[in-house]
């Protein structure tokens, strides 16, 4: 692999991780590379060609039907290639295939805009992917999907041409440069424009969604060869070339809307409406049936939507209206709650409240992986995508429902966009039993004959990928299917691009390289490998995602299965670094995923059961004398910068390097020195005697605070918000021993249980005495702490055989609602880079957080690059390249904004921001409290 251009790797961990994806095929690549520019694509395509070697493109790896499996080299085209940049006032958009669904609407946003193809997936959905497969959605159709909205793209082709079809001669470049290809298709547009039968033909197919084989509407559609092409890789699955850059139309957000769910007796009743609601101008009209409203009744996040309900053969249709202003949109409601009624359908009570939208919606776009998720452990999940014309939409769904009971499928769930007459169906199956691949052969032939026996497509919008690939021909005949074969010939002599997908003469390839999922842990089971955690994961472009992780632990297990000792113990070793140490533990991955795993969970298990004895009992003598701990730890980080800097680090470096990275943090000069004791000072004035006034609050000041002292001038988190209470007239109580306290956080972010234990039992039997057996509110000061509380509660629920009920609240939280009020505020300072920790959107407190820095700013702005900064406590000094990796795209845009503040909620996050960006973090009550001090007030 010398001659490989960019970053390279055969190492078996590496090709593990970089496997996986959320389809229910598996297969491992033989090396994996990361590209950095369309040059060394080009390059590494002339690498395939002369080596004769196969390429598999990759960027979000969320496709459905196995196109981003790679058998032989996997190359990497999401971490280097994000860039989005926003044109005429939001309508266009330049982006390249690195950047998620929700990443470019997030820029559009604030110009009232949108991307037309709207996925559920959009949390994880790259660019690159929903253009390589025509991906859509639930709103857009076939009117805003990628094919409709594309401007001009840049690719590069299999012999390494580069065409710009934004050049406005590209088609004589491509002329010039690629001949034979060239004239190939103009012969192909001739030969299809000659056949009106053929012509006819095509039209069917593409009336609706369809994304079975090329698209060969792109030679009817457009005239020159470099359009055309341009349009055919639109859904090829990266079997053509591969897509560098699109510009897309934008389409815009409509100003009003409401959203209904509407419940019927059974699936056929649901289905027989769609007629009527689609000539009521339904923007969206989504299908849910009983299996998938027992998925939701039994989420805690969405039960109440359905809790009135006894689930029967219930069926909902889940339907949003949009208007160009509220008149618009009343009178579009007021006729389809007419039609509704004349048809005998329940009665039409649509929200217009945007919490309550997105309530909804947040549950249909989890629908799949939710419904997955609750499969059997041991069985893997087959989500199918097929279209009809919705005249045959009830007919096909009764038909569905006698084959999953023909073929012993009595857990199938169908769900999805029946105003296109679009629907997915999700069928579980374990491949180690003895008949399964037979039958899933002999369903898939007798689907294959119910859709297109209906006039449908095997596929509406999740691509041919592997598992439709051998049936493109019976769907388009011999004579389309040649000219799509001709398609492949031309613009890929040697077939060196994605081989067996989309295209396939093997009639059996449907049911090879089929995903096995073996029992492992409780997180890993549930687990269908959507990828909605990962851009999320702050080491997704370091180490591993939450979902690879997952992998990981898959693939160790099929290891052992096998007898092969050998890999399951080179996964390991890989694995201590790749997995775990450089896991923030964060909890962000449960914030994205449909089935609330939290990824965190088993890696802190992973590092308990590693732990050796010593650390058990350090933590343990640690949680026994925490008081002195922070004290020793904060005069350290005095001394630290007393001391000449170089021999410091040099200490903190031999230090590791006898003990490891993973237990002696590295010490650096942007590192604060200590903070002061978490007991308040006496008062000094006649404003601060928080003694004299009845306590409304027991003030838990984070130990985080007293380890790691303020910035430079400032008093901290813990001194800004007692002074915040005292001048709004709050009172304010401190637990006794309060410095021998702690959340516990620590502990249970390295496995130490037994020091865990000890602390959560100690913390919350203390705030329970200060706070008159929970009369009172406890508030903590930093975002990981107070979630570090709810997480103790959850531990200790009984105290003395008593339950324990706590009220635990972020002083984010409670200076919004409670101080704010009562504060005098001067002028605005101007623009403020604010910094939502993983902590505060966890607990919810982003909206708090929003306000404050609202009420500080008259230009507060979370930077679109916003996520976790990987510090995670001690992480950030025990990895700092953890840090880096994870804070690098925010830095980024933070340096380019020249803000006048910067402010967050957590001060080991402070820290880690101040390290990426330069500027100087701190705590949001710090500048609130500065701001209203009766001294500076302008």
């Amino acid at each position: 692999m010398e001659a490989w251009p960019g970053d390279v790797s055969v190492e078996r961990f590496d090709r593990v991780v970089a496997a996986v994806n959320a389809s229910h095929f598996l297969l491992t690549p033989r090396a994996v590379a990361t590209a950095r520019s369309a040059e060394q694509v080009a390059a590494a395509f002339r690498f395939a060609r002369e080596h004769g070697r196969h390429i598999t493109l990759r960027s979000g790896g969320t496709s459905l039907s196995g196109q981003a499996s790679a058998p032989d080299l996997l190359l990497d085209t999401r971490e280097a290639f994000r860039r989005i940049r926003v044109e005429g006032n939001g309508e266009r958009v330049r982006v390249q295939p690195g950047a998620t669904v929700r990443q470019v609407n997030a820029r559009l946003l604030r110009h009232g805009r949108k991307l037309g193809p709207d996925p559920a997936s959009e949390i994880a959905a790259t660019i690159g992917g929903v253009v390589a497969n025509n991906s859509s959605g639930m709103a857009c159709g076939t009117q805003h999907n990628s094919y409709r909205t594309l401007r001009s793209m840049r690719f590069v082709l299999p012999s390494g041409t580069v065409v710009d079809t934004a050049q406005p001669d590209s088609d004589e470049r491509l002329a010039a440069a690629e001949p034979e290809l060239h004239a190939g298709i103009a012969r192909l547009r001739a030969e299809l424009l000659a056949e009106p039968d053929l012509v006819a033909e095509v039209g069917r197919q593409y009336r609706g969604k369809n994304t079975m084989g090329y698209g060969l509407n792109s030679l009817l559609d457009f005239d020159s060869p470099a359009e055309i092409l341009a349009h055919l890789l639109v859904g090829s699955e990266g079997s053509l070339g591969f897509v560098a850059e699109v510009e897309l139309d934008t389409v815009p957000i409509a100003p009003a809307a409401a959203t209904a769910l509407l419940f019927f007796d059974d699936l056929d009743a649901a289905t027989r409406i769609l007629p009527v609601l689609v000539e009521t101008g339904a923007a969206t009209i989504e299908l849910m049936d009983a299996a998938s409203l027992r998925v939701v009744q039994a989420d805690p996040a969405s039960a109440d939507l359905v809790e009135h309900l006894t689930i029967a053969d219930h069926a909902a249709l889940l339907i949003e209206y949009h208007g160009t202003d509220a008149a618009e949109l009343d009178e579009r409601l007021a006729l389809a709650g007419a039609a509704l009624a004349a048809a005998g359908a329940p009665r039409l009570q649509p929200t217009r409240d945007a919490a309550e939208r997105a309530h909804l919606w947040h549950v249909r776009k989890g629908l799949y992986a939710a419904i997955a998720g609750a499969r059997p452990s041991g069985t893997t999940a087959l989500l199918e995508d097929i279209a009809v014309p919705v005249p045959e939409l009830a007919a096909t769904c009764q038909a569905l429902q006698d084959l999953f009971a023909a073929h012993g499928y009595g857990d199938a769930v169908i769900f999805g966009h029946a105003k296109d007459g679009n629907i997915h169906f999700l069928i579980t199956e374990d491949f180690t039993q003895q008949g399964a691949v037979e039958r899933q052969q002999a369903f898939t032939e007798d689907l294959v004959e119910l859709v297109l026996g209906a006039g449908g497509t095997l596929k509406a919008e999740h691509g041919t990928g592997r598992i439709m690939a051998p049936f493109v021909e019976r769907q388009f005949g011999p004579r389309l299917y040649g000219m799509m074969r001709e398609i492949k010939r031309l613009c890929d002599p040697a077939g060196i691009l994605n081989p067996g997908v989309l295209l396939s003469s093997d009639p059996t390839a449907h049911l090879q390289d089929l995903k096995l999922t073996p029992p492992v842990e409780v997180e890993v089971d549930r687990c269908v490998e959507c990828g909605y955690c990962e851009p999320v994961c702050p080491s997704r472009d370091l180490t591993t995602t939450p979902r690879q992780r997952i992998a990981v632990r898959r693939a160790r297990v099929a290891a052992v299965a096998e007898g092969d000792a050998a890999l399951d113990q080179e996964l390991a070793r890989a694995e201590e670094y790749g997995s775990v140490e450089t896991c923030a533990v964060d909890g962000m991955c449960q914030t994205a995923c449909p089935v609330q795993i939290n990824t965190g969970d088993l890696v802190r298990r992973l590092r308990a059961a590693d732990a050796p004895r010593v650390a058990a009992l350090g933590g343990r003598a640690a949680a026994a004398a925490w008081a002195p701990v922070t004290r020793a730890a904060a005069t350290a980080l005095t001394v630290a910068h007393v001391v000449p800097a170089p021999l410091v680090r040099g200490a903190t470096g031999v230090g590791r390097a006898l003990l490891g990275a993973d237990v002696v943090p590295q010490w650096s000069a942007d590192l604060p020195s200590g903070g002061a004791k978490r007991a308040p000072r006496r008062p000094r004035s006649t404003e601060q005697r928080e003694n004299e006034r009845a306590p409304e609050l027991v003030f838990f000041a984070a130990c985080v605070g007293s380890m790691f002292g303020p910035s430079a001038g400032g008093v901290g988190a813990a001194e800004a918000f007692r002074r915040l209470c005292e001048r709004a007239g709050v009172g304010v109580r401190t637990p006794e021993g309060a410095d021998a306290l702690c959340c516990g956080t620590p502990w249970k972010s390295k496995g130490l249980a037994d020091g865990y234990s000890t602390m959560a039992a100690r913390t919350v039997r203390r705030l329970l005495a200060a706070s008159d057996g929970g009369r009172l509110p406890i508030v903590s000061d930093n975002s990981s702490c107070t979630e570090g509380l709810v997480h103790a509660l959850e531990k200790v629920r009984e105290v003395d055989g008593r339950a324990v009920r706590l009220r635990i609240v972020d002083s984010v939280d409670f200076a919004a609602t409670e101080l704010l009020p009562r504060l005098t505020m001067p002028e605005p300072i101007g623009s403020l880079a604010l910094h939502p920790t993983c902590s505060s959107t966890r607990l919810g407190s982003n909206t708090s957080l929003a306000t404050l820095a609202a009420a500080l700013s008259s230009r507060p702005v979370v930077p679109d690059a916003w996520g976790c900064c990987g510090f995670a406590g001690d992480r950030g000094m025990l990895h700092p390249e953890l840090t880096a990796s994870a804070t690098a795209a925010e830095a980024a845009e933070v340096a380019a904004g020249a803000f006048d503040a910067h402010a967050s909620c957590n001060r080991t996050c402070e820290i880690g921001m101040t390290r990426a960006t330069g500027a100087e973090y701190r705590h949001i009550l710090e500048l609130l409290e500065e701001r209203t001090r009766p001294s500076t007030a302008v």
